[in-house]
């Protein structure tokens, strides 16, 4: 984004045409690191997978996320937005700070550091990401080449690798999944989500850059979503769209679409633990049980009624070994989180985790998005980073994304926040930007 308009003809300078490559360089690493990862295709026959320890530390992923991180600080710094990254300050730092809080007195206060460090540093790298591409052309472009490639590793494994691309029957923990596409995600839902996101950028890319890339991508998405078996993300698809279209048209019902996630999710859970509503539900023809949450949530619920005020701490909960080896009747046990990112909230940092978080995810960027201009409101950028923001506030009623480090949905959803904080108070760059020698432009 920037305030002045680009010439229309000149060459980059030498600085300039630095900065713009390796910014290029910068955001299509980010973006594989991100949506690829450094260990695709993982086998899931592994008996180490049912050790509620394994997989908390993977010193390849964090040595690559540290290494990416300097750089895109390095980056952000010499920014001249760079007193936008990591805002409203205020904020996160009473978050984070009460986050590592409730984790030094859980009873496993490292886990929650190291899950603070990852947090922070995602939430960083979002920040920096928005501002690695010279306009809004750019941006599109790259990611429409990032989301080809992503999805020609998809379709590979699942053609080429189906034993470590599609879920089978011989998987230790879900059996039950065989026959559902992952690609070189570890799990069917964790790919159906980054599919969902995959499809926002399709169409904003068909909006903004070429309308047969943009299509491609998003049919290529929507077939791999619906082979993923993820149902909610399925059905969420073109829910969001319809309700951020809403949302775009209709100012008043701005508040209550997105306060009614709240509701949304509560309902969820009140389903699996008042036994009236759960009936209820049943009766209409839907899984009550929703896939098996409800005993999740029955699990999480009387939890976190022992320690409502500071929780556990940030992974002081689910895969512990006292949960694990506690002696319950439930499986719920071995789940590896409560599928509800607003319980978990409550269950790891407590009630005031969860409002501090609230303020931060939903009240605003309502606001921001209240704060532009009535044609800002309506531009491809802002309609991307509303679909995006929707999709992850309803999604996380059934699945726990928020502060995930290596969630796709996690991630786009910390850059759409920033994204939306920028678009109220700044104007975006259009064309190809000249950039004076020792200059570089604020841009998104």
């Amino acid at each position: 984004m920037s305030g002045r308009q680009p010439p229309e003809t000149g060459a980059l300078p030498p600085r300039g045409a630095a900065v713009q490559w390796l910014g290029t360089v910068l955001f299509v690493a980010v973006s594989l690191f991100l949506w690829v990862g450094v260990t695709p295709f993982v086998d899931l026959t592994g008996l180490d997978l049912a050790d509620p320890q394994a997989g908390t530390s993977n010193q390849l992923y964090q040595i690559t996320l540290v290494a990416i991180s300097i750089m895109m600080i390095a980056y952000g710094l010499t920014h001249s937005m760079r007193g936008w990254i990591l805002g409203p300050r205020a904020l996160l730092s009473s978050l984070l700070l009460w986050f590592l809080f409730v984790s030094l007195i859980g009873a496993h206060p490292m886990l929650g550091v190291k899950a603070i460090v990852v947090t922070t540093l995602v939430t960083i790298n979002a920040g920096v990401y928005l501002l690695l591409p010279a306009t809004e052309q750019h941006f599109a472009r790259l990611c429409g080449i990032c989301m080809l490639i992503v999805l020609a590793i998809a379709y590979y494994g699942v053609l080429f690798l189906p034993a470590l691309s599609i879920h089978h029957a011989g998987e230790l923990l879900e059996p039950m999944n065989a026959g559902m596409w992952r690609g070189h995600f570890n799990h069917k839902n964790t790919a159906a989500g980054a599919m969902v996101i995959s499809a926002f950028l399709g169409l904003y890319v068909m909006s903004v850059w070429s309308r047969g890339i943009g299509l491609v991508i998003f049919v290529l998405s929507c077939i791999f979503l619906l082979n993923t078996g993820g149902k909610t993300s399925s059905a969420m698809l073109p829910a969001v769209l319809l309700l951020a279209f809403v949302f775009e048209k209709v100012r008043w019902l701005r508040a209550p679409i997105t306060c009614g996630v709240i509701g949304f999710s509560f309902l969820l859970i009140g389903s699996g633990i008042i036994r009236p509503l759960n009936d209820f539900i049943g009766k209409l023809g839907i899984d009550a049980t929703f896939t098996n949450r409800a005993d999740i949530w029955r699990l999480a619920y009387n939890a976190i009624l022992e320690r409502p005020l500071t929780g556990y701490g940030l992974k002081g909960f689910w895969q512990t070994p006292e949960l694990v080896y506690s002696g319950s009747e439930t499986w719920a046990v071995m789940a590896g989180h409560g599928h509800n990112a607003y319980l978990d909230l409550i269950l790891t940092t407590g009630l005031p985790g969860l409002v501090l978080a609230l303020v931060w995810l939903l009240f605003l960027p309502l606001r921001d998005v209240s704060r532009m201009t009535e044609e800002q409101q309506h531009t491809p950028l802002t309609r991307l980073f509303v679909r995006v923001w929707l999709f992850a506030l309803y999604n996380a009623g059934l699945e726990s994304v928020f502060f995930e480090g290596r969630n796709v949905v996690w991630f786009t959803l910390v850059a759409a926040l920033w994204g939306l904080r920028m678009q109220s108070r700044a104007t975006l760059a259009v064309g190809t930007p000249r950039l004076a020698a020792g200059e570089v432009a604020a841009r998104v």
